[in-house]
C-alpha cells in the first residue's frame, strides 16, 4: 500500500513552509533516517529524514514550491515489494481539496499579488458581492462572544497577516461568513466593528493603510515591489501581537562599564592559545551583558517569569534570548541556564549560534522558548532605544553603545565610559516596581563584572 510523505511540522507553531530542495528523486530507494529533503521555515532550513522504508514512487510538490501547509502530501513512497508505478498512482495528491470558494478567492488574491498595484484594487471586485446576511443572522453571530466567526481560509490568513481581529469585521458572505475582500476592505478602516474590549464612546484604533492605498501614493515605476518572506511576515505578526496584546513599560538606566572594560582586556590578554598561537576565546561586552542579565534574574526571581492567562510561570533558571541579525531579519538564539555558564562558554556559545543562525541552520529548541532576551545595537552607534519584548518572555533588555561622557563624582567632573540600558516589561507579570528591582540588580553587576562569579 502507498506510503504518503505529509509536510513535517518542524516547531509547534509551524503552519507551512517552503519545500526547498529534494535529496531524493523518484525511483530513489530510501531507509529509515536517510534524509530526503530540505525545508525552509521562517526562521531555518531543516532536514526531514525518511520515517519509513521503500522507493519513491512520485513526488507531489517539486522543489522550490513556497508555503507548503503541514500535513500536506508532498510525496509517495512504494512499500517494499510493492510496484512503483501502482503506488504513484494510488497516493493521496494532498491532504484535502478545499472548498470552491476558497478555490475562488486564492485565484482573486494570487491575481492580485502577481499584477501589482492595479490587480490589486481588483481584489474586491474580482467576484460578484453576495447578499448582505440578514438581520436575524448578524444577531445570531452578536448573540454570543464566544460563537464561532464564519470565514474563509484565505480571509483568515489575510487577516493574520494584516493583524486584523476577524471578529471585528463584518462579514458579507453566506450567513454572514467572512471572505476575503471582507478583509482588503477592513485594512482601509471599512466594515469594522467596534472592539468589544473599547470602552464606550471611546475611539477604536485604525487600521494600518491598505496596500491600495499605500501604492496609490506613488508613481508608477517609482519603486519596486518586494515580495515579503515567511521570515518577514512572522517577525510582523509577532510583534504586531505583542504591542497589541502585551502592555509595556520601559525603565533606563546609565551604566558605568569602566571595571567590565578593563577586567575584558586582562581577561581576553591572558585568553590560553591554540596550536596556531590563536586565543581560545575573547570575550565581548555583550558575553558581560549577557551573563550579567542571567544572574540578575536569579537575585530577582520574582521578575524571570511568564505571563498566562491561567498563572504565573516562575522559571527556575535563566534562559537568555540574544537579537541576532541575518539576512531578511532576525532570530533570537537561546543561552540555555546562563546564569550556570562561564563567560568563555556564553562567548564560544553565541559565537557559533551567531554563524548558524546567518546560515539559517538553528534547530526550533534553540531559538524558541526562553525567559527574557538581549538585543544590543551598540555596534551601530545607538545611544539608547526601546525594544519590544518577544512572548512568553516578561522582559528584554536594550543596550547602547558604550561612550565616554562627563560625570560628577565627589563634585568633579570626570569622564566615564556610560552605557544606556532600558528594560521593557509586561505590566501583567512584572510590575514597575519589580522591573526596577531587577534593572538595578543587572546595573550593580555590570558595574561590578567580579560579582557576577560569585
Amino acid at each position: 500500500m502507498p506510503i504518503n510523505i505529509l509536510m513535517p511540522a518542524l516547531s509547534p507553531t509551524m503552519e507551512k513552509g517552503n519545500l526547498a530542495k529534494w535529496l531524493k528523486k523518484e525511483g530513489d530507494k530510501v531507509r529509515s533516517g536517510d534524509v530526503i529533503a530540505e525545508i525552509e521555515t521562517d526562521k531555518a532550513t531543516m532536514e526531514v529524514e525518511a520515517v519509513d522504508e521503500g522507493t519513491i514512487a512520485k513526488i507531489l510538490v517539486p522543489e522550490g514550491t513556497q508555503d507548503v501547509p503541514v500535513n500536506n502530501v508532498i510525496a509517495v513512497l512504494a512499500s517494499d515489494g510493492e510496484d512503483v508505478k501502482a503506488a504513484a498512482g494510488g497516493g493521496a495528491s494532498s491532504k484535502s481539496e478545499p472548498k470552491a470558494e476558497a478555490k475562488a478567492e486564492s485565484k482573486a488574491y494570487t491575481k492580485a499579488v502577481s499584477g501589482g498595484a492595479t490587480r490589486i484594487a481588483d481584489l474586491s471586485s474580482s467576484a460578484p458581492a453576495p447578499k448582505p446576511a440578514s438581520s436575524e443572522t448578524q444577531a445570531a453571530r452578536r448573540a454570543n462572544g464566544h460563537a464561532r466567526i464564519f470565514s474563509s481560509p484565505l480571509a483568515r490568513r489575510l487577516a493574520s497577516e494584516a493583524g486584523i481581529d476577524l471578529a471585528r469585521i463584518e462579514g458579507s458572505g453566506p450567513h454572514g461568513r467572512v471572505v476575503a475582500r471582507d478583509v482588503e476592505q477592513a485594512k482601509s478602516g471599512k466594515g469594522l466593528k467596534a472592539s468589544a474590549t473599547t470602552p464606550a464612546g471611546a475611539p477604536s484604533i485604525a487600521p494600518s493603510m491598505s496596500d491600495k492605498q499605500i501604492l496609490s501614493l506613488f508613481e508608477d515605476g517609482s519603486y519596486e515591489l518586494v515580495p515579503h518572506d515567511n521570515m518577514r511576515r512572522t517577525i510582523a505578526q509577532r510583534l504586531t501581537a505583542s504591542i497589541q496584546n502585551v502592555p509595556h513599560f520601559y525603565l533606563t538606566m546609565d551604566c558605568d562599564i569602566g571595571r567590565l572594560l578593563s577586567a575584558r582586556e586582562d581577561i581576553n590578554a591572558s585568553a590560553p592559545k591554540d596550536k596556531e598561537k590563536k586565543p581560545l576565546y575573547k570575550l565581548s561586552v555583550n558575553d558581560f551583558v549577557i551573563k550579567a542579565m542571567a544572574v540578575a534574574l536569579q537575585r530577582v526571581p520574582n521578575a524571570n517569569v511568564s505571563w498566562t492567562e491561567g498563572g504565573m510561570l516562575k522559571h527556575k533558571h535563566s534562559d537568555v534570548g540574544v537579537a541576532v541579525a541575518m539576512p531578511g531579519g532576525l532570530i533570537t538564539p537561546i543561552i540555555r541556564k546562563a546564569e550556570a555558564k562561564s563567560l568563555s562558554a556564553i562567548s564560544s556559545e553565541m559565537k557559533d549560534f551567531a554563524a548558524r543562525a546567518r546560515a539559517r541552520k538553528l534547530k526550533p529548541e534553540e531559538y524558541q522558548g526562553g525567559t527574557t532576551a538581549v538585543s544590543n545595537l551598540g555596534m551601530y552607534g545607538i545611544k539608547d532605544f526601546t525594544a519590544v519584548i518577544n512572548p512568553p518572555h516578561a522582559t528584554i533588555l536594550a543596550v547602547g553603545a558604550s561612550e565616554e561622557r562627563a560625570v560628577v563624582r565627589g563634585g568633579k567632573i570626570e569622564a566615564a565610559h556610560i552605557m544606556s540600558v532600558t528594560l521593557s516589561c509586561d505590566h501583567r507579570a512584572v510590575d514597575g516596581a519589580l522591573g526596577a528591582e531587577l534593572i538595578g540588580a543587572f546595573k550593580t553587576l555590570i558595574e561590578n563584572p567580579v560579582m557576577m562569579m560569585v
